[in-house]
């Protein structure tokens, strides 16, 4: 159930604060795409009894990367064979990923879209005389047999603006109100007391009155996106908000799960977009509805020379793939840049006055070429619009009309996720079927362990940025993924209707652990004139400005065109070590403060983790994502394999370890 929003100012927090327990069966923690499928899915398999509560940090409506709005979806399988989703997703991703995820997410998919547009969501269809219907036009559905605008294999074209309020309704009716608590920050998973390895619950607190909230369940699924902020962003200054990826993902997915001993898969993967300068638009729907180009500064369109064909045959078997996977891409244009023939521009103008060329070339006359162009000009402000309504912004606010100049594109800070073209995360059983494949061994190493999409940890699911080795879910496979999950936990559920969770804290311990940094400010705040420079403690807002320094500097940022060595990658872990150390004295004014504080911690844990997996794996296996100059190329022959990394909740120690990578789809031709 929503609160009301906060009064004017931050809402002060206070030493002792309310404590409410609650008990229920199934525990849905997150509030994105993932976890509104989870919500929407699950009372049709839960018997009436079964008590489900959905704790989100923000209110669903818009809550997680769809918050803004999308001007596409992704990943719709509709007429192309399954096994191609998966060999694009193999091939984005370098040839290292989970096939049995993918596969089983591509054979869902598809019914998702189909209740986004039941549920009111416009989608782009092809009229009869081959022309493009955006979402307003009347025109049969998917279901019966509209043909989508397609901007790709696997993307098509919608009218995206309240995606998340259309997907986010159905998950709340069919939950219940009185079961969705918004606000509260969950910010640590709890083992239980008597099972090892088994989840027992959770706590957090409300962003909006001060309250601890403490749960105890017999089964949870943790989708709370992936990670922005974790490293220096390109925007400073006024800007400094300004980020690729919604600015309220802290990690806190991998953070959570890890330190319960959730085994987590590929997290040195991380995502650096190429996106419009300064705005960070999406380039997607320019490149592949508009055909756009890009050029360097030279004014030459550089992705088709021959001198890029021979870059790209350093990176074989990849660089050989007609489509070119996106880390690559990100490449070249480094190389560009770097070669002082910058800056990289998206050719609008080139291509947009193409449609008017072609447009005459087809026998209209000027009105209907007028006509058309206006209709071409509002696609293109509503490709921003519907999804980055700050780039929009920023064109009208530095004059740029996208008919008559280029516009900058650049590659971003790097980001940590498992949905889009990323797949760091956690480690999950596959489908208990036949043709996955069964692997002897620790958790760790196999590919099935009895529910699907179940981490390491018993009960502990995870779904959407959550699942490791498996991107190119976007917002589609993410809500069938949470889907998949809630059969899944009601499943879990049955198996084990004895299991009575207890925790190993009570709640007051729960509470003062969740409140110190408020406390450690009450206690200090009068020791000095001014609120933030204290002696005896630190602010949340430097904290994260010397994390984001020392992952810039030594991970690999954009300070080192994301450059880094194992020398450097040894440093950044001993200045975390500290950062850990140190993070204990931040102090919390205000609510606000206190969210920001256990981001701070949430963050610090998943780059941890993020560098212990670099520095692990001897090899660059994502150029133009990240580069390690001690070891500078693709190493299929060594490194065709996945990195898993445990953590230890007893003994508090990390343990690195090489996994097979099996194909089960065949590996050629590329797709």
């Amino acid at each position: 159930m929503a609160l009301p929003n906060k009064p004017m100012g931050e809402l002060p927090a206070v030493a002792n604060p309310e404590i409410a327990e609650h008990e229920c069966d199934v525990l849905i923690v997150g509030g994105g795409m993932a976890a509104c499928g989870t919500a929407f899915e699950i009372k049709k398999w839960a018997p009436a009894d079964m008590k489900i509560i959905l704790v989100d940090k923000a209110s669903l409506e818009r809550s997680g990367a769809v918050a803004q709005g999308l001007s596409a979806i992704n990943t719709y399988i509709g007429e192309n064979p399954i096994e191609n989703y998966v060999k694009m997703v193999r091939n984005d991703l370098m040839g290292v990923i989970r096939e049995d995820l993918v596969y089983d997410l591509g054979r869902h998919v598809d019914d998702s879209v189909h209740l986004f547009e039941e549920w009111g969501l416009p989608v782009w269809k092809i009229a009869e005389d081959g022309s493009n219907l955006d979402g307003s036009k009347p025109a049969p559905k998917l279901t019966e047999g509209g043909k989508p605008v397609r901007t790709g294999k696997w993307q098509i074209m919608i009218n995206g603006e309240s995606y998340k309020c259309i997907v986010a309704e159905p998950a709340k009716t069919a939950l219940g109100e009185e079961n969705c608590l918004e606000r509260i920050f969950i910010v640590k998973l709890l083992l239980d007391k008597n099972v090892p390895n088994k989840i027992a619950g959770a706590v957090g607190f409300s962003t909006r009155e001060n309250k601890v909230h403490v749960f105890t369940c017999k089964t949870m699924v943790v989708a709370c996106g992936g990670a922005v902020n974790i490293f220096r962003p390109r925007s400073t200054g006024e800007g400094k908000g300004r980020a690729w990826y919604p600015v309220w993902n802290a990690g806190s997915t991998y953070t959570m799960c890890a330190q319960v001993g959730a085994t987590l898969t590929m997290m040195e993967n991380r995502f650096t977009p190429a996106r419009f300068k300064d705005g960070y638009g999406p380039v997607g729907a320019w490149f592949l509805l508009f055909k756009a180009k890009v050029q360097n500064g030279l004014g030459e369109f550089y992705a088709n020379s021959d001198a890029v064909k021979d870059e790209l045959g350093k990176f074989m078997p990849y660089g050989a793939s007609p489509v070119t996977p996106t880390c690559l891409r990100n490449h070249l244009m480094i190389e560009e840049l770097k070669a002082g023939r910058g800056p990289i521009y998206m050719a609008t103008d080139v291509a947009l006055n193409a449609f008017l060329d072609d447009a005459r070339a087809a026998g209209k006359d000027e009105k209907e070429v007028k006509k058309f162009w206006k209709h071409l000009e509002s696609e293109a402000w509503e490709d921003f619009l519907d999804m980055s309504v700050g780039q929009a912004g920023l064109w009208a606010g530095m004059n740029i009309e996208p008919e008559n100049v280029g516009s900058e594109i650049m590659p971003t800070e790097p980001y940590m996720l498992g949905s889009h073209s990323g797949c760091c995360g956690i480690w999950v059983s596959g489908p208990e079927e036949d043709w996955v494949p069964t692997i002897d061994g620790p958790r760790s190493h196999q590919y099935k362990w009895g529910y699907n999409r179940m981490t390491t940890v018993d009960g502990l699911f995870t779904a959407g940025d959550g699942v490791g080795a498996s991107g190119h879910k976007f917002s589609s496979g993410s809500h069938a993924e949470g889907r998949i999950v809630a059969k899944q936990m009601v499943k879990y559920c049955k198996n084990n209707a004895d299991f009575k969770p207890e925790l190993k804290q009570t709640a007051q311990e729960l509470a003062d652990e969740i409140y110190a940094p408020v406390r450690l400010y009450l206690e200090h705040v009068g020791k000095s004139t001014a609120a933030d420079v204290n002696p005896n403690y630190c602010k949340p807002a430097g904290l994260m400005m010397r994390l984001m320094k020392a992952t810039d500097e030594y991970g690999g940022g954009v300070a080192t065109y994301y450059m880094t060595s194992g020398k450097l990658l040894n440093i950044c872990l001993d200045l975390l070590q500290m950062m850990r150390e140190d993070a204990e004295k931040m102090a919390a004014g205000d609510l606000h403060e206190l969210m920001r504080a256990w981001e701070n911690y949430h963050r610090i844990w998943c780059v941890e983790t993020h560098i212990r997996h670099i520095e692990f794996r001897k090899e660059s296996r994502y150029p133009g994502f990240y580069y390690r100059s001690d070891f500078p190329t693709c190493d299929d022959e060594n490194w065709k394999a996945f990195v898993n990394s445990t953590f230890d909740p007893e003994t508090k120690e990390w343990k690195c370890e090489k996994v097979n990578c099996v194909n089960i789809i065949e590996t050629e031709p590329w797709i």
